[in-house]
């Protein structure tokens, strides 16, 4: 008869992990972080849906939510540029965003430069707004809120002096295809954006330019001893934040056929409302693009859903400033933890 062998208590031998129930607890939890708020979003979609199933489960309805969102989706991308290198926080972003399509519209229309010429001069002029904030801001060592907070004021004022104060319309109808053309039912706009959040994912994600970012983001001086460039990524991320901000403008203003320049800063909550929310989204506690394209887009059906249920204006307030704190409760609380592991 074959010995039997029985296990020794003190030498149980290899464990297999992935076999045991211990590890299925680690798994929810990491799925959990990272796409909660999708199930939030769905279970929003449900509820609306119910309360108000004739004018929420419409077609109209699903493009007011993904085609009416593309200035905000560019406007979160042109601030993602700063923070993710450390820069919290440009606050001229949305008046950059506003001084380009007051620009395209006031250059064609009520001077009559060529569109194509006033687009250019208008993202120049957005560039060249970003290269300056990352040249005081880096160069001079200026406060970053100061700086920005000052500019965003200062070109304000400019985008109000260039339109007399008014609203301009009138931008060629062929010129507005380049925001409006549809595409499978949706503004070719929202395809931009998406494009453009998918190639900020791949640069941060797979390229040495994006690490260096995250790098210079967590710690300037242990990368400028690894031998990045810091100065020059941080300066490099203000001129770029500035280039977004600029197509987005004139993107914006050939949707629309013009610009009221004192519209811009309305978009400063929701801007940073959505950034800040997107660290709940596929990577916690760290600022990334695609989560915060989802956050826009959450909260627009959260805007839209209560609008239709009879809220009226001062829901966006409230609804974007409750967001905003709970959402940098959020990523105070997994940057923290983060940090603890």
């Amino acid at each position: 008869m074959a010995e039997t062998t029985l296990p020794d208590p003190n030498n149980p031998g290899p464990v297999n992990l992935n076999a045991t129930p211990h590890h299925r607890p680690g798994r929810l939890v990491w799925f959990s972080t990272r796409f909660a708020l999708i199930g939030v979003w769905l279970l929003f979609v449900v509820v609306f849906a119910i309360l108000a199933p004739g004018t929420f489960l419409t077609v109209g309805a699903a493009k007011a939510v993904f085609g009416s969102q593309q200035a905000l989706v560019f406007l979160t991308a042109a601030l993602l540029c700063t923070i993710i290198v450390g820069e919290f926080v440009d606050m001229s972003v949305a008046a950059n965003f506003g001084l380009a399509a007051i620009l395209v519209t006031v250059l064609n229309v009520n001077h009559g430069w060529n569109v194509w010429l006033a687009a250019a001069v208008a993202i120049l002029a957005s560039v060249c707004v970003g290269a300056l904030n990352g040249l005081l801001v880096v160069r001079l060592g200026v406060n970053t809120i100061v700086v920005t907070l000052g500019m965003g004021t200062f070109i304000l004022g400019l985008a109000l002096w260039a339109s007399n104060l008014t609203p301009v319309s009138g931008l060629p109808s062929w010129f507005r295809l380049i925001a409006t053309f549809n595409v499978l039912g949706l503004p070719i706009s929202f395809y931009l954006g998406l494009l453009l959040m998918l190639g900020f994912t791949y640069v941060l994600k797979f390229t040495p330019l994006g690490r260096n970012m995250r790098f210079v983001g967590e710690n300037r001086e242990v990368s400028r001893l690894a031998g990045v460039r810091v100065s020059l990524v941080r300066w490099g991320a203000f001129t770029v934040g500035g280039l977004i901000a600029g197509v987005g403008g004139v993107l914006a203003a050939a949707g629309t056929g013009g610009f009221d320049p004192n519209v811009s800063n309305a978009y400063l909550l929701p801007m940073f409302a959505a950034t800040f929310l997107g660290t709940a989204i596929i990577e916690p506690g760290r600022f990334n693009p695609l989560g915060t394209l989802i956050a826009v887009y959450f909260l627009a059906t959260g805007v839209l859903g209560l609008q239709l249920l009879g809220a009226t204006s001062w829901v966006s307030s409230v609804f974007y400033g409750g967001i905003l704190v709970i959402a940098v409760t959020i990523t105070t609380v997994l940057h923290a933890r983060s940090r603890s592991h």
